[in-house]
């Protein structure tokens, strides 16, 4: 029997790496007559850049970029073992986590550092670019991260406009002949699992500024200046963003990268699966066993284990779930290439005591499912 163990990470308990391991390990202590593979996975929120290195045999960069307050950090992205793909996290350089609770302000705020990951990342003659655009703590549209590649953006008097958000309102013209020429060989991906407009009631100002530190005048601003915004992109690119499906993810970056660097926006789950070619994984398989740290009603719009359910359903192969806990709803993924759900959680318990548990619970778990799916077989 040949089993691929497809999981994402236990978020806040194991990486996607070690939940393979606990499940393989969990399988071999019921028997060894069994043919595992790993392949760690994520749907490119965080954890993407590792599990996609893991996966691939490739390395993490480090590298000090500008932050979303302009003050430098420690931020990475990774080289996928093919060497022709990087792997960016916009949350590693222009991420919410970097910033106190206390000074988040996404009238300041900036994506500046992001733009200097992907100049780095050229350095490394990559064809291709996968950029995970969660957790981010921007309103700016992207032009920081445009600004670091090059792009001038100016104001009435031709003067270079500031970062942030507070600046988009300024633009009068956008020059894209400073451009990093490299870019023009690169394909770039976005994974982005949302479709909010760059503005207006369901826009990247009104849905995600207030967590990011915004009250009701600053969301009322920001959503302005992004309106402001489009209609000057429109007239010096001829592209109006708003109309992109995801424009207005992590602050309006989605929309940016379309509008300068002629990304493309897809699903986080779709660009990792088709990144380390799961569907050629998948020949030979007789049984999938993927997971996360909760699982839903939610996990059904792009989560890992459906991703992979979904796949494994069209060659017909089951496809077994397991999870740190099992939400409202769970029952949907049943409906959604999944077989069979399981938790890891093995009586009552708090939260803590159950993450220093983890991994002996989804050892213990793997063993039993083990036990039933060998014997039957």
């Amino acid at each position: 029997m040949k089993i691929l163990v497809a999981p994402d990470s236990f978020k806040g308990s194991l990486t996607a790496t070690e939940v393979c391991d606990c499940i393989a390990e969990g399988i071999h202590e019921f028997t060894l007559d069994v043919d595992i593979e790993l392949l760690p996975l994520a749907d490119g929120g965080e954890g993407t850049v590792q599990s996609l290195v893991d996966a691939t045999g490739g390395q993490i960069i480090n590298k000090n970029v500008t932050g979303p307050l302009g003050k430098k950090v420690k931020a990475f992205y990774g080289i996928l073992g093919d060497y022709k793909t990087a792997v960016i996290e916009m949350a590693a350089a222009s991420g919410l986590m970097i910033i106190p609770e206390e000074k988040r302000d996404p009238l300041k705020t900036t994506t500046y550092g992001t733009g200097e990951l992907i100049k780095s990342a050229l350095e490394h003659d990559i064809t291709e670019i996968i950029i995970g655009i969660g957790g981010s703590a921007t309103n700016d549209a992207g032009i920081g991260m445009a600004q670091a590649l090059g792009v001038k953006f100016t104001d009435k008097n031709g003067e270079e406009v500031g970062l942030g958000g507070k600046s988009l309102d300024k633009i009068k013209n956008i020059n894209l002949n400073g451009l990093d020429q490299r870019l023009k060989d690169i394909e770039i991906f976005v994974a982005c699992d949302v479709d909010n407009p760059l503005y207006g009631k369901r826009g990247a100002a009104y849905i995600y500024a207030p967590q990011k530190g915004a009250d009701h005048k600053v969301v009322k601003k920001l959503d302005s200046n992004l309106r402001y915004f489009n209609e000057v992109v429109k007239k010096e690119l001829g592209r109006d963003i708003n109309q992109v499906a995801g424009a207005g993810a992590a602050g309006g970056l989605g929309g940016g990268l379309v509008a300068f660097l002629d990304a493309e926006l897809k699903k986080g789950i779709d660009i990792i699966l088709e990144t380390v070619k799961f569907d050629q994984k998948l020949q030979g398989i007789d049984l999938v066993i993927t997971g996360e740290g909760m699982i839903d009603g939610q996990s059904i719009f792009g989560k890992t284990p459906v991703g992979v359910g979904k796949r494994a359903q069209k060659h017909n192969i089951p496809v077994i779930a397991v999870a740190g806990s099992l939400g409202k709803g769970v029952e949907k993924v049943l409906d959604h290439g999944i077989n069979a759900y399981f938790s890891i959680v093995d009586r009552p318990d708090n939260l803590n005591s159950i993450i220093k548990r983890s991994k002996q619970l989804l050892k213990n778990l793997s063993e039993q499912i083990a036990r039933i799916v060998i014997n039957l077989n």
